[in-house]
C-alpha cells in the first residue's frame, strides 16, 4: 500500500465521523438537544486523529517531500490544503467552545455549534475530495518508489512518536462507535 493509499483509508474513517456529525446536525435542527458527550468525542477524534495524526502525516511528511520534489509550498495545492487545515482548526475550536452552552440549551451556543459543525463538515468533505482526486494522484506521479518507502517510514514514526502507541486503533474504534449510533 502506498502512502497516499494509507491517507485515503484514513479519509474513509474521518468521513464516518463527518457522517455522524451530519446526523447530529439534523437531529438538532429537528429540535433535539445536542449530545455533548458524543460531540466531545467527535472533537477529540478530530483533534487527535484527523489533525494530530492524519494532518501531521500530510504536513510533516507528504507535503515536505512534495516540496523537495519541486511542488511549491506557498501557492497551488499544498498552500490550499494548509490553509484549509487552519480553517478546520478554527471551526473545531469554535465548536468545542460552544458544546457546553449548547447542551444547556443556550440558543446562541446552539447556533454557533450548528454553524461550526456544519462548516467543518462542508470544509472537510471538499478538502478530502480535492486531496483524493487531485493532490494524491499528483503526488503518486511525482514520487519515486524510494519516496513512497520514506513516507511509509515517516508515517509509522508519526504514529509511534507523535500520536503514541495504540492511539490510531483507539480512534478507529471511536469512529466506528460514532458511526454505529
Amino acid at each position: 500500500m502506498t502512502a497516499t493509499e494509507m491517507l485515503v483509508e484514513e479519509h474513509d474513517l474521518i468521513q464516518k465521523v463527518l457522517d455522524w456529525g451530519e446526523t447530529e446536525l439534523a437531529r438538532i435542527a429537528a429540535g433535539g438537544r445536542p449530545d455533548a458527550g458524543k460531540l466531545l468525542q467527535a472533537v477529540d477524534f478530530i483533534r487527535n486523529f484527523a489533525d494530530r495524526c492524519h494532518h501531521a502525516k500530510e504536513e510533516g511528511a507528504l507535503f515536505r517531500r512534495l516540496v523537495q520534489k519541486g511542488m511549491p509550498r506557498d501557492n497551488g495545492p499544498i498552500a490550499v490544503m494548509l490553509h484549509e487545515h487552519e480553517q478546520g482548526r478554527a471551526h473545531v475550536a469554535a465548536l468545542a467552545a460552544a458544546i457546553a452552552g449548547a447542551a444547556r440549551g443556550d440558543a446562541g451556543a446552539v447556533a454557533a455549534l450548528r454553524e461550526h459543525l456544519g462548516g467543518y463538515i462542508a470544509l472537510l468533505r471538499a478538502h478530502i475530495d480535492k486531496e483524493d482526486r487531485i493532490l494524491y494522484p499528483m503526488a503518486d506521479r511525482l514520487l519515486a518508489p524510494e519516496d513512497q518507502e520514506w513516507l511509509e517510514r515517516e508515517f509509522a514514526r508519526v504514529e509511534r512518536e507523535e500520536t503514541g502507541a495504540g492511539v490510531h486503533e483507539k480512534y478507529h474504534r471511536l469512529a466506528e462507535e460514532l458511526a454505529g449510533g
